[in-house]
């Protein structure tokens, strides 16, 4: 007789149902694990059998194995330890078995018997509503996995609370989402003196989400300003709320249960390694663009990344998603963020002050920058000068509007889009219409295209240049509440998109 549980292996965000089929024989004592399992999954054995005796249930003198279906699939990490323990009970007849079959389990066991937090609690809910089946997890995964609302969980503390609930003893309430988590005020854009035009193309970046690359010496103001930017960003929808949360689940980034609708903003180091940024290593993990995903990433010292992080970047910000290739699997994760990077004009960040630059201006400008290559370049809707600040100017009066009321013309725009979008799955915002939808939209009135090929021609835009200068007007227009893209708009757009690294 073959008593079965449930559980999940993680492909991305992804929870795939795994089903954990137990059997006991006649023969040598012996406690066999098969099913392609890693070595954290080979030693839950271990741990099983120590929970076990700790609660005064003696292993069976047969032989025990356990089988991981489908076998073909790679297992990894300590959650199968809850799942192995009740199929292992319910072929001990200790467990209904009826009742642990319509669970999908996970957790890892202490040797007390105690049970541990492990990361994908969200995810793991997800993919037992879809089989229609509840989940059981350790207590402190219960308000995360509660979030998703369509299964029920049961969150218990231990393995002794577990066997207490299956055979009615002592049930356990199902749990509760946790609370949103409230973050602390978010730091005012009238806090920079100054950068009006830096200022005004951080809200345009937010509208539309537009990539933003700001050049500026040393101390001009480029991480202040990219630090508030996502107090002018509108609060996650609830879907996107929920697929970001599932990243940062798989991450352990969620802080007991809390869900936040504040969008994610992210800051790698220059020193990252292209696992770090892109996703990979041991587990492929999300990246810094997948735990963006509806949020920023900021890169400060952009071109001291090193090329070849940078040179991955290209495709995730085109397709919204990457694919981390390894031998055995392509793991595939959502990225749909909004790229800030920040650069000094050159290595010693003083190119335009005669006094303090160095004595190869302005060929290491030249040389600087060309780090960025002209493909990525082409990607930034948004190129800005950040200048220096005069001293003298840091004693005046703030100006410019402050971030309340930059986000609300900010979420104006962005009902715009989501209104006008709603009938394609694939396009939220402006920076993501392509195509006959964009032409359809964006077009400009007679002297807008006139203005667009005379410059287009001038400068060499490239294809997709074209394009995202179509769509930065259509953002600006959006926030003037103009139906229509005119010549200013497109004037405007252009300004932003020749300023800096003027070929594409």
């Amino acid at each position: 007789m073959i008593a079965r549980a449930y559980t999940v292996a993680f492909e991305g965000i992804e929870a795939r149902i795994v089903e954990v089929q137990c059997a006991l024989a006649p023969g040598m004592p012996n406690f066999a694990l098969v099913g392609l399992p890693d070595k954290a999954v080979s030693e839950a054995k271990e741990r099983v059998r120590a929970a076990l005796s700790a609660l005064s249930i003696a292993l069976p003198s047969k032989r025990i194995t356990i089988n991981l279906s489908p076998a073909d699939l790679p297992k990894e990490g300590s959650h199968f330890d809850l799942p192995i323990a009740l199929a292992l009970l319910a072929a001990l007849d200790i467990l209904p078995k009826d009742l642990v079959e319509g669970t999908v389990a996970l957790g890892e066991l202490s040797l007390d018997g105690k049970l541990i937090p492990v990361i994908g609690a969200l995810p793991a809910a997800m993919a037992a509503a879809e089989d229609d089946r509840l989940l059981l997890c350790p207590r402190a995964c219960g308000p995360e996995a509660a979030w998703v609302g369509a299964t029920q969980v049961i969150a218990a503390a231990t393995l002794d609370e577990v066997i207490r609930h299956y055979t009615g003893q002592s049930p356990i309430a199902p749990s509760t989402a946790g609370e949103v988590t409230v973050p602390p005020g978010h730091r005012d854009l009238r806090d920079v003196k100054g950068q009006e035009r830096a200022k005004r193309a951080l809200e345009i970046a937010a509208a539309g989400r537009h990539h933003v690359l700001m050049v500026g010496s040393p101390g001009s103001g480029k991480s202040m300003l990219a630090a508030r930017l996502p107090g002018i960003l509108p609060p996650l929808s609830a879907a996107e709320a929920l697929e970001t949360s599932m990243v940062h689940s798989l991450a352990g980034l969620l802080d007991e249960g809390g869900i936040s609708r504040v969008r994610p903003f992210r800051e790698p180091h220059h020193t990252a390694s292209m696992a770090a940024i892109v996703g990979g290593g041991r587990g492929a993990k999300p990246g810094e663009i997948s735990l963006a995903h509806h949020g920023v990433l900021f890169m400060d010292e952009f071109p001291e990344f090193p090329r070849t992080v940078l040179e991955t970047l290209r495709q995730p910000i085109e397709t919204g998603e990457v694919v981390v290739a390894r031998a055995n699997a392509h793991i595939k994760y959502p990225c749909r963020f909004l790229l800030v990077a920040a650069a000094n004009p050159c290595k010693c960040g003083y190119l335009g002050d005669p006094s303090r630059a160095c004595a190869r201006v302005p060929a290491c400008g030249d040389d600087y920058m060309g780090r960025i290559s002209g493909p990525l370049m082409d990607r930034f809707d948004l190129r800005i000068e950040v200048p220096p600040v005069a001293y003298t100017d840091l004693d005046l009066p703030a100006t410019g509007d402050s971030s309340a009321t930059v986000a609300d013309r900010v979420r104006r725009a962005r009902a715009v889009q989501t209104e006008r979008y709603s009938g394609h799955d694939s396009i939220h915002v402006n920076a993501d219409a392509e195509g006959a939808v964009l032409e359809q939209v964006a077009t400009p009135d007679a002297a807008g295209r006139s203005l667009l090929a005379r410059v287009a021609e001038r400068f060499g835009l490239s294809a997709r240049g074209y394009h995202r200068v179509l769509r930065v007007a259509r953002t600006i227009a959006d926030l003037e509440g103009a139906a229509m893209v005119s010549q200013p708009h497109v004037a405007e757009a252009l300004s932003y998109r020749v300023s800096i690294g003027t070929k594409g």
